[in-house]
């Protein structure tokens, strides 16, 4: 288990959701406000930002290995001006910041270098969000530790080998407070790339808490993956699509995300604990509706119990009918009307 803003995390508690904002503010103070307002309603636990400036992520160059040409929904663009667009303003931080805590929502930021980590740390964020691109940032990482909050990984290009690395990193910092997101780095990501069974792996190997930092379409993958044992579900979230932006095909808008929420509440309700005990309601649907062993025929005193007289019906009055072969060739001590449940007292 871990605690953000003293907010326990982990499988005993109620799943985190968290609304990331990214660049879906698109240039304006007035949105990203909005935005975080409309979160709190959709039902999120907490908002997320990004902080970066493009000269801190990456180099005002202009050649191809600064180029986007992966199949991206971004080819074409230079890293610099892509986040150009993309980025929060860091002089909008401190007023993110407390609107979602007038709010009610915890808040904090994925830091792309250590000048974003101490512009977040005197804001005092309660945790630190390391996206998946700089999971092999080892310093930044270690630096991160060190604040001593807790630390979220996403995973979405990590191997095996990286995963171990950063726990490493932040147990040697005196660090436990650690929680691993299984993620596709894919924008969207197919469903068929989600392998959310990776989640309960991740659990067990890491003994960590485990979540999704989902880029798929639609909520199938945050549900099914509050059923695997996520503690976490992370995703992009935008007032209006239509209004565009680099993020806007993958984010959920306010219905969605409200759906999304809802959702993986009714999920998380109906796994609910490991339990074989009856209710009161299904006891007493036991008893109208289970069978159980009656008797079939009107009987005299001192008839003889047979297959034609006692059977197994409904309702559940009677003897368990696991008493049948029993309680064959038993004779019945008085006059007994069909239609009464088999007992004990009834037979010697």
């Amino acid at each position: 288990m871990m605690t953000i803003d003293n907010r326990p995390i982990g499988q005993q508690h109620p799943c985190f959701i968290i609304a990331e904002l990214s660049a879906n503010h698109n240039g304006s103070l007035e949105t990203a406000i909005e935005t975080i307002k409309a979160a709190k309603k959709a039902g999120a636990d907490a908002i997320k930002l990004q902080t970066y400036t493009p000269d801190t992520i990456t180099l005002n160059v202009k050649n191809d290995y600064f180029r986007l040409a992966h199949g991206t929904l971004w080819d074409g663009k230079y890293l610099y001006e892509l986040y150009q667009e993309a980025y929060t303003p860091w002089e909008w931080h401190e007023q993110l910041f407390n609107v979602a805590r007038e709010e009610g929502l915890i808040c904090f930021s994925s830091p792309f270098d250590n000048t974003a980590v101490d512009l977040l740390q005197s804001l005092n964020a309660p945790a630190y969000k390391i996206a998946s691109f700089e999971i092999m940032d080892i310093p930044l990482i270690k630096y991160v530790a060190q604040q001593g909050k807790p630390v979220i990984f996403s995973s979405g290009v990590a191997e095996l080998i990286d995963i171990e690395l950063v726990i490493q990193t932040c147990k040697e910092a005196g660090n436990h407070q650690i929680a691993l997101l299984k993620c596709t780095s894919s924008y969207p990501a197919p469903l068929d790339m989600a392998n959310l069974n990776t989640i309960p792996d991740m659990q067990q190997r890491f003994n960590t808490v485990v979540g999704l930092s989902d880029h798929t379409m639609g909520i199938v993958s945050p549900v099914v993956a509050v059923s695997l044992g996520a503690s976490i579900i992370e995703k992009h979230f935008i007032l209006d699509k239509s209004v565009g932006g680099p993020d806007a095909a993958f984010s959920l808008n306010v219905a969605e995300f409200t759906e999304m929420v809802q959702a993986v509440r009714q999920a998380e309700s109906a796994m609910g604990k490991v339990s074989y005990e009856l209710n009161e309601k299904v006891q007493k649907s036991r008893l109208s509706s289970g069978r159980s062993l009656f008797v079939a025929q009107d009987v005299k005193a001192g008839e003889t119990i047979t297959p034609d007289n006692v059977r197994s019906v409904r309702p559940g009055y009677g003897m368990p009918p696991k008493y049948y072969e029993q309680v064959m060739g038993k004779s019945f001590k008085q006059e007994v009307a069909a239609g009464t449940p088999l007992q004990e007292s009834l037979f010697s």
